[in-house]
């Protein structure tokens, strides 16, 4: 009887010469129901999992309060802008004069302000960059032979051969002067998102009227043929 107990302790009951196993409460929980002589791997892998992550709490909680011991990181300083210094609230405006400007050095200042490549806080992947209005498009000028022989392509519509329309400068800046100017500073942004984001900080007007002026855009006209200044 002795024997038998111990063999019904252990989880065995003697039929015959075999044995069959019966259901035991596991160790884990008294809900699982597996030989008492084995362990249940499923609740001993959810304790080693439990373990686990109860010491990468720790060790995470010990590693933050010692590097906040430690004060600001001096050797991490790059600054990269946040989305409240690139809002549109925050963005400065500028007016430029075509009257007798040359379309490309006028592209140039222009599409750099729109970039910001100007403000010390440029960063290419960010619109930090201010709006700019240009007034008197139809009196931009080009040089050369541009007047006549310069070439505007429309595609049309895709797909099908002989949609594309061609126009010269000449006919372009008589009948839609705005767009000399939006083409030639599209074509200096960056192409995508970000650059279609950046093209609708320009703003392109024939004559010298805009409904701006309550921005108080300040004139950059003069900075168009300035030279940079190469610091020795």
């Amino acid at each position: 009887m002795a024997q038998a107990g111990s063999i019904v302790a252990s989880g065995f009951i003697s039929v015959g010469t075999s044995a069959r196993r019966t259901a035991a409460p596991c160790a884990a929980t008294t809900s699982c129901r597996v030989p008492a002589r084995t362990a249940c791997r499923q609740h001993a892998r959810l304790q080693s999992s439990t373990a686990t992550r109860a010491a990468v709490i720790d060790v995470e909680a010990t590693t933050v309060g010692s590097v906040e011991s430690l004060g600001p990181d001096l050797w991490n300083k790059t600054y990269y802008p946040t989305a409240f210094d690139a809002s549109n609230e925050r963005k400065p405006w500028f007016i430029v004069d075509a009257e007798g400007q040359t379309l490309g050095r006028l592209a140039v200042l222009v599409a750099n302000h729109i970039r910001g490549k100007n403000l010390p806080t440029y960063t290419p992947s960010m619109d930090m960059g201010a709006f700019v209005i240009v007034i008197n498009a139809e009196k931009v000028q080009v040089t050369g032979k541009k007047y006549d022989q310069k070439m505007y392509y429309n595609q049309g519509v895709n797909g099908r051969p002989g949609s594309m329309k061609t126009e010269s400068f000449k006919h372009l800046q008589a009948r839609i002067p705005e767009r000399i100017v939006e083409r030639a500073v599209r074509g200096m942004l960056p192409k995508g998102r970000l650059g279609n984001d950046l093209f609708n900080h320009l703003k392109v007007f024939k004559g010298t009227k805009h409904p701006h002026q309550a921005q108080r855009p300040t004139d950059i006209t003069p900075q168009i043929n300035q030279k940079p200044q190469v610091s020795a």
